[in-house]
């Protein structure tokens, strides 16, 4: 079982530093990933004959990753596309919605409603190159 520590008074900082997306191919993910969401690829190493660690990252963010993994198996590749269960999966923020949104959209990218004002900012649900579901976010 799991037990909550004591408190030991030292105050810490912590982050995501990367989330894992069930990718079908690294080179499909980082060249849609580049072009579309103009992310920045963070590091690309080779681990082995099938395997790479592959980075990707918004521009300009500091902290939390994206961390490409390919299937290895048919469960993992029945899971890409629907890591949140047809549910909006990331949240991608942005300090200017309609340059995102009209890159992204001449770009290429499958937007699945119109954009919206809601009482936390300006929203826009769209797919990625497998149909994960992003938002694409201006927070007031």
């Amino acid at each position: 079982p799991c037990r909550r520590p004591e408190s030991t008074g030292i105050t810490m900082k912590q982050h995501l530093g990367a989330l894992a997306l069930l990718v079908a191919d690294y080179d499909q993910a980082i060249a849609w990933y580049t072009r579309v969401m103009n992310f920045e690829l963070v590091e690309d190493t080779r681990l082995d004959e099938e395997k790479r660690w592959v980075v990707l990252a918004p521009r300009g963010s500091t902290e939390t990753r994206l961390l490409l993994a390919r299937a290895s198996n048919e469960e993992q590749r029945a899971s890409i596309g629907h890591q949140a269960g047809g549910r909006v999966f990331l949240l991608l923020n942005t300090d200017d919605f309609w340059r995102d949104y009209e890159r992204m959209k001449a770009a290429g990218c499958t937007f699945c409603e119109e954009p919206r004002e809601e009482a936390y900012g300006t929203v826009v649900v769209f797919q990625d190159l497998y149909g994960n579901k992003w938002d694409l976010l201006q927070r007031k």
